[in-house]
């Protein structure tokens, strides 16, 4: 079934188009009005996907032929030099202002692609088609585009708008278990922040959720896409309301960092994080034991998580004053006060995230 949502942004509304036969949306894209097509992906994900993307899209039978531009994968093609390379490629194939850019790919692609459609030639249109969960629902909505530089993620980005999102369920079951139960904890992240009845429906329906069950797993997406584009739409620039998504992120954004992206998929790291931050807010006495166990207990529901016992809790400790929503070192968390409601929080003393960290990783 096909959910269409709008997000309204500073200088134009566009859709965000999800479920079986969402990329057939494409074909009712103004196309022609373009003087070229591009498509960025990943090698093997294109191999796989890129021939029944471009039929269901009828981008084989488009005046503008689309061409390809293929990047390795993994968490190094988010980098400058990365941006370059495609820059170079983008223009070498004759891409100009009124060309268009579709970004086909997981977290790292969407990111990249969007970084570089904000800034080649001052600003390219471009279509995300996201092709992970990670993606479809939360990070290819919203126009956040990032790039990392060193060890800090997401340090160089803009916020730049699609002119479409097209998420197709299909593409998912080429995920391996594993990339597919990370995607579920920014899932579990929407169903906190919206509180029931989704939180409610996650935990009847989670252990079911698998991407050949599209029968339960369409309407999970598009309830948790549906948070996402409900943030946006308030608050697109990060304001304040748009903080709230970040639950999860700042511990998770740590883990990553501490094991150099080495041992956790970005999900497996924010799940990490929903559990510190939920413990975190119990120590503040801000949500209630029961209410904390619900929450830990669906996150735990979603699979094994590699471990963070090893991690040196002052080379956590130090990093977290490094997230991007920090001020003037100043961590502005996002805590939950209950199923469906949060709360953000700024000088929490350090003792407690000390002990927080502690309690969660010895477990």
């Amino acid at each position: 079934m096909i959910h269409t949502l709008q997000v309204t942004s500073e200088k134009f509304a566009y859709d965000v188009v999800t479920g079986r036969g969402g990329w057939r949306a494409l074909r009712r894209f103004p196309l022609a009005t373009y003087s070229s097509v591009f498509v960025l992906s990943e090698k093997p994900l294109w191999k796989r996907w890129g021939s029944t993307y471009l039929r269901e899209s009828d981008l084989d039978q488009a005046r503008t032929q689309a061409r390809t531009v293929l990047v390795p994968s993994g968490e190094g093609s988010k980098a400058m030099g990365m941006v370059e390379v495609v820059a170079t490629q983008l223009l070498k194939g004759g891409a100009d202002r009124r060309s268009l850019l579709i970004v086909f790919g997981g977290g790292v692609v969407g990111d990249l692609g969007g970084f570089v459609a904000s800034t080649y030639m001052r600003g390219i249109d471009y279509v995300q088609v996201p092709t992970t969960v990670v993606g479809q629902v939360d990070s290819a909505v919203g126009g956040k585009t990032a790039v990392n530089v060193g060890a800090m993620k997401n340090l160089v980005g803009t916020f730049y708008p699609p002119r479409l999102v097209v998420a197709e369920p299909l593409v998912l079951s080429s995920l391996s278990g594993r990339a597919f139960r990370s995607g579920l904890y920014e899932v579990v992240k929407h169903a906190i922040l919206a509180g029931d009845p989704f939180f409610g429906q996650l935990e009847k329906s989670l252990d079911s959720l698998h991407p050949q069950n599209t029968r339960l797993l369409e309407p999970m997406l598009a309830s948790a896409v549906a948070v996402k584009v409900g943030v946006v739409n308030r608050d697109e620039r990060e304001a304040g309301l748009r903080l709230v998504l970040n639950l999860g992120h700042t511990f998770g954004h740590a883990f990553e960092e501490a094991t150099g992206y080495s041992r956790f998929l970005h999900g497996e790291a924010v799940g990490w994080g929903l559990l510190t931050a939920t413990r975190l807010a119990e120590r503040l006495r801000l949500l209630a034991p029961d209410e904390g166990e619900r929450i830990a207990r669906l996150v735990r529901r979603v699979g094994p998580l590699p471990p963070i016992r090893d991690l040196p809790p002052a080379k956590v400790l130090k990093l977290l004053p490094q997230d991007k929503k920090a001020i003037g070192g100043k961590i502005r968390w996002v805590l939950p006060e209950r199923v469906g409601k949060v709360k953000v929080v700024a000088d929490v003393p350090v003792k407690e995230v000390a002990a927080a960290l502690k309690t969660v990783s010895d477990k």
